[in-house]
């Protein structure tokens, strides 16, 4: 990884808002967000990767929003944060440009994460960043979430999938519930209140297996930005016939 002077950018906004989530990191997780946010702007000159470039924006809305999940530890974890993850495994759906997922890993390199994406671009993106931040135990697949959450891939392998894609959650758990173990978690990101969305989810989430245990709603630090955690503990075991094939969670959600 290449050397990134830390003075050669104003931190101060980055590190306030860390210091809200009570996260604090070295110097050179420090340098890898720093890298991160190069590499992410230079690849953004020849393929879509976000509509946000500015560094204090990227920080907030992407960094920050991505590294918030601190906030449903005292939901999903009885140890501290750093303890409580160390043998966590994690599957970021439909990734994009890698959040939340790597700076999760960069905050907190203990986490065992796949990054899926269906865009293969997006996936060489990724394991270049991988590859340029050396980071260790996290992986990027090609795919679509109905393929690899089939019996014999990934299907109930991990303790928590995150997922900050855009859509609805009766959908979004189909495509997400699969993926976690029993008695683990799936947790969606959400940008706006949902209780209309979240009733229309119950079935859904019962057919899956899952149950919405909270909700953690907040505001991105020194911002105006709202945010909305869903947080649905995997009860018992997704039958075989979900996720349905692609493209039918979303136009037809359960």
């Amino acid at each position: 990884m290449k050397k990134i002077k830390l003075i050669d950018y104003h931190l101060e906004t980055f590190l306030s808002d860390l210091n809200e989530l009570h996260i604090e990191l070295s110097e050179k997780q420090l340098s890898q967000f720093l890298t991160y946010y190069e590499m992410l702007v230079e690849w953004n000159k020849v393929m879509n990767l976000t509509a946000i470039t500015d560094f204090d924006e990227v920080c907030k809305k992407h960094f920050i929003d991505s590294l918030s999940l601190v906030k449903t530890y005292d939901v999903i974890f009885s140890d501290d944060v750093q303890s409580g993850l160390s043998s966590v495994s994690v599957i970021d759906v439909g990734t994009g440009a890698g959040f939340p997922g790597i700076p999760l890993k960069i905050a907190f390199p203990d986490l065992k994460i796949t990054l899926l994406d269906s865009l293969q671009k997006r996936v060489n993106f990724l394991q270049t960043v991988i590859d340029e931040l050396s980071l260790q135990e996290i992986e990027a697949i090609h795919g679509r979430a109905e393929d690899f959450a089939k019996k014999g891939k990934l299907r109930e392998k991990y303790d928590i999938c995150i997922s900050r894609a855009v859509a609805n959650l009766s959908t979004l758990s189909e495509y997400c519930l699969p993926y976690v173990k029993v008695e683990g978690y799936f947790i969606s990101y959400k940008s706006e209140k949902i209780t209309e969305e979240m009733q229309n989810a119950e079935k859904a989430l019962s057919v899956l297996g899952g149950s919405v245990e909270k909700q953690v709603e907040f505001m991105i630090p020194a911002s105006d930005i709202y945010r909305n955690l869903v947080v649905i503990h995997k009860i018992k075991e997704t039958p075989a016939l979900y996720p349905r094939k692609a493209g039918v969670p979303s136009k037809n959600p359960l």
